[in-house]
């Protein structure tokens, strides 16, 4: 099968969040199947070409984006240590941009033209290269005037009939919406504005959820969210017009990176069968994060971006409450500008107990991972998440509320029977948010009990392998309607 794979951002390339997570290792999984897979990405400032070894594939693409003339180079480069190709979109929109799609928190005000440009541009590269996919994989609203274009290219030219189209939602809040004047600049029918159009803005969003044969997202559970009023976003009622198209696939984990028997940042590797080799890394990141060095405090981690879908909200509130069971606490991550003050107040008057990292450090990540007993994500909703996933993988115990992919793989722990796997919550509040810490706290008393929890869920499988396979699955289903 062939597949051209369309993402905004590729680990290790660029990143802004967890689609380039999703996006770097899914298809190495799916190339080790054995099926000609190729990624599609913008050529960001920020990439450095020499050390990437990027070569030139195609020159002076021209593309008109309503009166505005665009030109685009292709150049193409391999995934590190592997022979998957990616391709890498040269234009004037991207080469002078710090960052991929905004700066400051606000949005770049040609976003609308430049992810035009780099899905207008897909096309004719193809074309150029004489290379026709199966399947077009498109992710979030970056991609997503693509399949628009897709749709319009199969009705006109039967060389294109049957490739099919899969659109992935890694976060339904993210729309890519745009004042309807823009519309001038797809090039398309007036009778195609009806594909975008959102309460009298353009959505990209919307033109991938009512053009793409297949529509997915990152977690079963979000997958039925996303068809109701509270996560739906304002298009509930489209994904429930399309609900048998609607499939929800977890996200994997990169065992490459993280893996406590292998990472280079610990200060002892460990794995299930050595265990107790993970106080080591417990005793040392209190030590490096000045707090009261003692195996017998229970510790807890995050590492997020800092905002209100991750729960900082209620978890300020509850914070008082936290600190006076007597637990400690690291943080690491940015966000909003309130929840930085807030922490930092916090760590100043509870400074052997928390510590506030407001930083981005994939190094320290990976400490934090290791170091720590439990794993706290409160989120308000979470497509997928990553967190629980890698928390289990270092025997570090997740604490969340039960919402998206957070509710398909932690189940409340039971000391007793020593079912569930973690500590959840339902109700969005601070009271049910500090009971299950409450509750975690608790449990962290019984060793015995405690260890086997750990060994349990170290032994997980979510690498993307298992992943991969349902979307061969989902690409097959796909196909199915365009064949």
């Amino acid at each position: 099968m062939k597949i051209f794979f369309v993402s905004s951002e590729v680990v290790p390339f660029a990143k802004t969040g967890g689609l380039a997570d999703v996006a770097g290792a899914l298809p190495k999984a799916i190339f080790r199947i054995g099926h000609d897979i190729r990624i599609f990405m913008p050529l960001y400032k920020k990439i450095d070409r020499e050390k990437w070894g990027l070569k030139l594939v195609v020159s002076g693409i021209q593309l008109d984006l309503g009166n505005i003339k665009e030109d685009v180079d292709v150049y193409e480069a391999r995934m590190p240590e592997t022979n998957l190709v990616v391709y890498f979109v040269d234009n004037a929109h991207f080469k002078d941009r710090d960052e991929l799609y905004c700066l400051g928190g606000k949005d770049y005000p040609d976003n609308c033209e430049a992810f035009l440009t780099f899905c207008k541009a897909a096309i004719p590269f193809l074309e150029k290269i004489n290379w026709r996919p199966d399947i077009v994989h498109c992710n979030d609203w970056q991609s997503a005037p693509l399949v628009l274009y897709l749709k319009e290219k199969r009705k006109a030219d039967p060389s294109w009939a049957r490739c099919a189209t899969v659109y992935s939602i890694h976060n339904m809040a993210y729309q890519g919406n745009f004042v309807k004047e823009k519309f001038s600049l797809l090039g398309l029918p007036q009778d195609v504005f009806a594909s975008l159009e959102f309460y009298g803005q353009l959505s990209f969003t919307k033109a991938g959820v009512v053009c793409a044969d297949v529509i997915n997202t990152v977690s079963p559970t979000y997958a039925k969210e996303i068809q109701t009023k509270e996560y739906g976003c304002g298009m509930e009622d489209l994904l429930t017009k399309r609900s048998k198209d609607v499939y929800g696939i977890l996200n994997g984990v990169d065992y490459e990176i993280w893996n406590p028997a292998t990472d280079q940042n610990l200060v002892k590797r460990y794995s299930a069968n050595t265990l107790s080799l993970k106080a080591q890394n417990k005793l040392a990141l209190q030590k490096e994060q000045g707090l009261e060095v003692s195996e017998n405090i229970p510790l807890i981690g995050i590492v997020s971006r800092l905002d209100v879908q991750k729960g900082f909200d209620i978890l300020g509130e509850a914070m008082e409450e936290i600190m006076r069971q007597g637990c400690q606490m690291v943080l690491l991550g940015t966000g909003d500008p309130k929840y930085h003050e807030l922490f930092e107040k916090l760590g100043k008057k509870y400074p052997k107990q928390l510590e506030v990292n407001l930083a981005f450090d994939a190094a320290l990540a990976e400490r934090i991972y290791a170091g720590s007993d439990l794993f706290l994500i409160p989120s308000c909703y979470e497509p997928c998440g990553l967190g629980q996933l890698i928390s289990f993988k270092y025997g570090t115990i997740p604490i969340v509320r039960k919402t998206g992919g957070l509710a398909d793989t932690v189940f409340n722990f039971d000391v007793e029977r020593g079912e569930g796997n973690g500590f959840v919550f339902e109700k969005y509040t601070a009271d049910a948010l500090f009971n299950s810490v409450k509750r975690a706290l608790e449990a962290f008393k019984n060793k015995g009990a405690w260890k086997n929890l750990q060994e349990k869920v170290m032994s997980y499988d979510y690498s993307w392998s298992a992943s991969a396979k349902k979307y061969i699955s989902l690409y097959m289903k796909a196909l199915n309607k365009v064949i």
